[in-house]
């Protein structure tokens, strides 16, 4: 499949330049045309000149003055053509390219959603139907229905940053700001996935008694996909930081891994939507590609700002920075 798009690009790439190179060499036809044309018609006005006119050195001049200015009036036209041209034959090229990149991204969605849903179902199902037809001892039920509801959160996670990045990108979520304990909030998401994964270290400094002023099922939101996105890319013997912190003017919520990192050049893409560093083919880590673009939709409804940085001697440091009102 990928193979075929490449394919594709390539032979649209191929029908592009060579319309655009057409375009341009008959750019430059239709103006050696007309410049001949002008010397042309020139020429012979000159020659229907009578060189034994008292005024025949300024008739000249006005033949010659006549067709420079239809010269210039040429080359006005050809670069305002040209430039109308390039102008958009870049917007074409840009608007093309982010076009198949979306696609391409959607199909990586595609085929990241289809996973994450099948995941979940057939360990839920296979759980289930363990319950039912064999005889376990107390522990063992426990550990499958523990797992069994895992799966159903990453399930309802999953619907849940779909719906709302559908709502939040249509426009039609409807917010209901209010002042939250956001210390509170932060502890309750952190209590949420040491039960999930009690056996993942998740370590906090977080100052008492923060309050902001936002949408707290949307801050859960961003939190959590924060937390999970640090869980699913670091090592698990490694601990992850959550924090907040203060100052005068903005209240800081970060989340540090130790991780692999993000290299430099995918810091600018991570927050897009559908993006995934790496081939859906052949990343480990689940996910879809909507996590951090929900973040970053979440922090700027709240006027936040949401960046990514290197953490000390690896990893990432994820900030949200809400301005103090």
């Amino acid at each position: 499949m990928i193979g075929m798009q490449k394919k594709k690009f390539a032979l649209l790439s191929m029908v592009y330049w060579f319309l655009l190179s057409y375009m341009l060499a008959a750019l430059l036809w239709w103006f050696i045309a007309l410049e001949k044309q002008n010397r042309l018609i020139a020429n012979i006005r000159l020659s229907e000149l009578k060189k034994d006119d008292i005024s025949y050195t300024l008739k000249v001049a006005v033949v010659e003055s006549a067709a420079k200015r239809k010269t210039i009036q040429y080359i006005g036209e050809g670069l305002t053509f040209l430039g109308l041209i390039m102008f958009g034959a870049v917007f074409v090229f840009r608007a093309t390219r982010r076009q198949i990149r979306l696609s391409h991204q959607q199909q990586n969605f595609m085929m990241a959603v289809t996973h994450e849903l099948k995941t979940p179902i057939a360990i839920t199902q296979l759980n289930l139907e363990t319950l039912q037809k064999r005889q376990l001892d107390n522990e063992t039920k426990q550990k499958l229905i523990r797992n069994t509801l895992q799966e159903a959160n990453r399930l309802n996670t999953l619907c849940n940053n779909i719906l709302f990045a559908s709502q939040l990108d249509a426009g039609i979520y409807s917010k209901h700001l209010q002042e939250i304990n956001f210390t509170d909030l932060i502890h309750g998401c952190i209590d949420e996935f040491r039960n999930r994964f009690p056996q993942r270290i998740i370590e906090e400094k977080i100052n008492e008694g923060v309050y902001l002023h936002g949408e707290p099922l949307l801050l859960q939101m961003l939190a959590n996909n924060l937390i999970d996105n640090a869980l699913k890319y670091a090592p698990k013997d490694q601990p992850i930081l959550v924090s907040i912190s203060e100052t005068e003017s903005h209240i800081h919520f970060s989340v540090i891994d130790c991780g692999q990192g993000v290299p430099a050049a995918e810091k600018k893409h991570i927050f897009d939507k559908f993006y995934r560093i790496g081939n859906e083919n052949t990343r480990k880590a689940k996910g879809t590609g909507l996590g951090l673009y929900l973040c970053r939709k979440i922090a700027q409804s709240h006027k936040a700002n949401i960046s990514v940085t290197d953490n000390t001697p690896q990893g990432s440091i994820f900030t949200v920075s809400f301005k103090r009102t």
